[in-house]
């Protein structure tokens, strides 16, 4: 596990921090690999519910340590930063970031695969991959146009316009803006609420926001099934229950 990338958990929620404030947290591959490890352990872990992405320091990162790319160029999917793109693109469960200052090139895109994102006041999100004479990653040139259209998106990775917090609101590429001050106390916060509900109702219903586009009477049918099976399990005896006795649901392990 690199140094760069701090783990811990507490309860159901694991959090991965980039520690490398002294180089604006710009990733290695080194990095990659750690934060590879990190998500799919946790994918592997039942008591894992939540994972938050943060950083140490004023910038969450610069984006990709270009001398240690060029030392190391990627040039096959077997590299660290392909493991950790497919790890973060396929995580099971609920993955939050929060993100102060700057955030370069992969410090957006991998937003594009989080569930919830929490920008501080002075966010500001940029993609300069054409000024580098590189292209898009992550899938940023299928999602980004997706989540904002494809005349925004080019305005952002051709042009290279960055971004600040109220846009990439109005976008809908950040959850909510915190106060200044907040952003951990916040990420936190929501982090807790969601260990909180029933894991193998949350799992399914990221499962289903995440499905590719299909004919609305498939979804239905899709929900029916899962709907039909969620009444019977455990988990929905105990908030019935607790509904009824007019108590918090405990849906710990």
């Amino acid at each position: 596990m690199s140094d760069h990338i701090l783990v811990s958990s507490h309860r159901a929620v694991t959090q991965l921090r980039l520690n490398r404030p002294e180089k604006k947290n710009a990733i290695t591959a080194a990095m990659y690999a750690a934060l590879a490890d990190a998500l799919e352990a946790a994918a592997a872990d039942e008591k894992v519910r939540v994972v938050t992405i943060l950083a140490n320091g004023d910038i969450f990162t610069a984006g990709n340590d270009l001398n240690d790319f060029l030392q190391a160029p990627p040039l096959d999917m077997d590299q660290p930063v392909f493991r950790f793109l497919r790890a973060i693109s396929t995580f099971p469960k609920v993955l939050i970031a929060g993100v102060q200052g700057s955030a370069v090139g992969v410090g957006t895109t991998l937003l594009l695969h989080c569930d919830l994102v929490v920008a501080a006041p002075d966010a500001a999100f940029s993609l300069p991959f054409v000024d580098l004479a590189l292209v898009p990653e992550a899938a940023s040139s299928l999602l980004l146009p997706r989540l904002i259209g494809p005349q925004r998106a080019a305005r952002h990775l051709i042009l290279g316009d960055p971004t600040d917090a109220p846009t990439a609101f109005a976008y809908g590429l950040v959850t909510e803006i915190a106060a200044a001050g907040t952003l951990e106390a916040r990420v936190e916060e929501i982090a807790r609420r969601i260990a909180a509900k029933p894991p193998e109702a949350v799992r399914l219903t990221k499962s289903l926001l995440k499905r590719e586009d299909e004919p609305v009477a498939d979804r239905i049918a899709r929900e029916a099934e899962a709907f039909a099976s969620r009444l019977t399990s455990a988990e929905a005896r105990e908030a019935f229950q607790a509904f009824f006795e007019k108590r918090p649901p405990n849906f710990e392990a």
